[in-house]
């Protein structure tokens, strides 16, 4: 479908044009409509599924450029994703005469509280926000649009309680979309809190991401995982490498033994600076050290050319934290090599999300047994409707007059309705 089928405005689809871009991906079918009828979405969908489009076409056609600034809020985990957010919907923003400024640390707060203040749509990073706010720079409460991307990941950076004091500071009669690689746990006990009566859209995972790139398992004894990881370092014809670690002092521990071992290496993860990780990545994109150790949450978003191999030293905790850390290699056509280091009391878990992206017989080279019963049927879609009232006064529906849509297809399925309200 095209935009124009969606709904989307003149400006907006002629933005678009002017950039190649006609046809909506699956995901921007599913959630502009929704969005331009004035309901609140709930999404979970896999990297590269065209999420900022879907957020950002729809919201830049729910305001107006008389509209009381700041109008719309976009919260993001990291600097790095507020500033491709921008870059992403700028041209549409201005096609409608909407100012867009991103908000976060590391530069300077007076210029950035002046532009802030005079922007339509702010996207900004928790901290840094509430920095603002505590100067009082500028209010939230005429916020009408609040967008939560990549809500888990907030989520695992400790985020929760600034999220909640700056969604609490905006428009109580504001629309609500989030974005999360998962809308359980954590994630579904916010949504409930932030939404109302929530369309939900849960797009499938697309097992081709991991496709091109050769998958090694190597059975390994804790006490040997260092000797392990020197022989692939020095051993091994290779490009840049990352090296992927479950938590952040065991990043620095690692550094600090290779480079015991003459291997130079730089660590990147949540406890390090902004300036910190930006520094370490420009040196590793440079080829300037050619291994990058990193945590989940502080890899997320790395888009590094020339990543040979990504190498799992501590074992990932699930299917798809598996593909994220895999998939930063083998990318725009190019071959790579994913290798994880499984230890005995890891290879159940790891034998049954190797069975799952249909790798059994590469995990089946380690030794370990391999549970061959089949995976389960990924869902297509659907899922549960989104809905708690959290505390929020019920909000009319329709803001654009468009009424009440039906399903839509795709590789994703929306319920309507919701639960019923929870009361304040």
């Amino acid at each position: 479908m095209s935009f124009a089928e969606l709904g989307s405005s003149a400006a907006v689809v002629n933005a678009l044009s002017r950039r190649g871009i006609d046809a909506a991906f699956p995901i921007q079918q599913l959630v502009v409509p929704d969005v331009l009828d004035g309901h609140d979405v709930l999404i979970q969908s896999p990297t590269g599924s065209g999420k900022t489009l879907a957020f950002g076409v729809p919201l830049v056609d729910c305001i107006e450029a008389t509209d009381k600034r700041p109008s719309a809020l976009v919260l993001a985990p990291t600097r790095e994703l507020a500033t491709q957010i921008v870059d992403e919907i700028r041209e549409l923003a201005h096609a409608r005469a909407l100012s867009i400024t991103a908000v976060y640390g590391g530069v300077g707060l007076e210029r950035q509280a002046r532009n802030a203040a005079r922007s339509h749509i702010l996207v900004a990073t928790p901290g840094r926000l509430e920095d603002l706010l505590a100067r009082r720079a500028f209010t939230l409460a005429n916020v009408k649009l609040l967008v939560l991307d990549e809500a888990d990941r907030m989520l695992d950076m400790g985020f929760r309680p600034a999220v909640d004091r700056i969604v609490h500071a905006t428009n109580p009669d504001r629309q609500t979309m989030l974005f999360s690689a998962t809308l359980q746990g954590e994630v579904d006990r916010i949504a409930n809190e932030y939404t109302y009566e929530a369309r939900r859209h849960e797009l499938a995972r697309e097992p081709e991401r991991v496709g091109a790139i050769d998958h090694r398992f190597v059975q390994v004894l804790h006490e040997h995982k260092l000797d392990h990881l020197v022989h692939e370092l020095r051993h091994t014809e290779r490009g840049l490498t990352l090296v992927f670690v479950r938590t952040k002092r065991g990043a620095d521990r690692l550094v600090k033994r290779l480079r015991g071992r003459s291997l130079e290496a730089v660590a990147m993860h949540g406890d390090k600076t902004q300036g910190q990780r930006e520094r370490a990545l420009a040196r590793f994109e440079r080829g300037e050290v050619d291994v990058l150790v990193a945590t989940d949450v502080a890899a997320r978003g790395i888009d590094v050319d020339g990543v040979s191999h990504v190498i799992n030293f501590d074992a990932p905790a699930d299917r798809e934290g598996y593909v994220h850390r895999i998939g930063r290699t083998g990318r725009a056509g190019a071959t790579g090599v994913g290798v994880t280091f499984v230890m005995e009391d890891q290879a159940r878990d790891m034998g049954k999300i190797a069975v799952e992206l249909g790798l059994q017989r590469e995990f089946a080279e380690t030794g370990f047994a391999v549970d061959v019963a089949p995976p389960r049927q990924q869902r297509q879609g659907g899922g549960q409707p989104g809905a708690g009232q959290g505390g929020r006064r019920r909000r009319s529906r329709g803001r654009r007059g468009r009424g009440a849509r039906g399903g839509q297809g795709g590789n994703g399925t929306q319920t309507g309705g919701g639960r019923p309200s929870r009361g304040r």
